[in-house]
């Protein structure tokens, strides 16, 4: 058995959209590899539930809607509180609520969907980095955020999330010029992956679409929580400003997420 010290001991991390599927995985990633962890979702009762998966007093929670800034003020504050520091940020939040081609979209959900996925993103940056009992910037830290392969290319039925996406990935390029030397910023693009979130795009039809994958399957949310490990860890210290796909070598074969 090894006795290495965990890659992230010492650490502490917030996982945003984390009562389930990828932000959960995500979670449990990041605390077996030694970091604290504070999670956060919309449901109390959900997030509480998955608090219990978790070893005694390494990880809390903090219910609310991650578009809010009383929300984000009352996480970032019961992470000082608890946690004395941040090192870690995962935007993982999202929302798709709508389906069809952008010339029929309603324009006051696109608004929804660009306030979640885009600003949510920046706003968390900027309100952890203005936090005065964090340090973020000075101290050093990574941001993660969750951009999508549908930033890349074409994907009918769910365009302007994908939209959104691609926004993403340019915020985080931007992010991490401005952001350096002390802060690393990088993103993951998943392809489809197994969740209740994406439920829609493969149900009935699974073997159909993972046909359409080199590597034959489906993305897992263990799939994308290691890759965030990784550029969350100094393995990845002279990683920024990148987003990495993570797609089974999709888009490689020219296929549509």
């Amino acid at each position: 058995m090894s006795n290495a010290t965990p890659r992230l001991a010492g650490k502490t991390a917030l996982v945003t959209g984390a009562s389930r599927g990828i932000g959960l995985a995500i979670a449990h990633r990041l605390a077996a590899e030694g970091a604290r962890v504070c999670i956060t979702a919309r449901g109390a009762q959900p997030l509480q539930q998955a608090v219990a998966e978790f070893p005694a007093d390494s990880v809390i929670a903090v219910a609310g809607k991650s578009h809010d800034p009383a929300h984000r003020a009352e996480v970032l504050d019961t992470v000082a509180r608890e946690f004395g520091s941040l090192n870690i940020l995962v935007n993982n939040v999202g929302i798709n609520p709508v389906y069809g081609p952008l010339i029929d979209l309603d324009l006051d959900a696109a608004r929804k969907i660009a306030e979640v996925n885009l600003f949510g993103t920046l706003a968390w940056v900027q309100d952890l980095v203005h936090h005065p009992g964090l340090d973020f910037a000075t101290r050093g830290g990574s941001v993660i955020n969750m951009s999508s392969v549908t930033g890349e290319t074409a994907s009918p039925g769910i365009g302007f999330y994908g939209i959104t996406k691609a926004a993403v990935a340019h915020l985080t390029r931007t992010l991490a010029a401005e952001m350096g030397p002390t802060v690393r910023v990088n993103a993951v693009a998943p392809a489809v992956v197994k969740t209740q979130f994406a439920k829609a795009l493969y149900e009935g039809k699974e073997a159909e679409v993972a046909a359409q994958y080199p590597l034959g399957r489906l993305g897992l949310p263990d799939d994308v929580a290691a890759a965030v490990a990784f550029l969350a860890s100094d393995d990845a210290g002279w990683i920024s400003g990148q987003v990495l796909n993570l797609d089974g070598g999709l888009l490689a074969a020219g296929g549509v997420a």
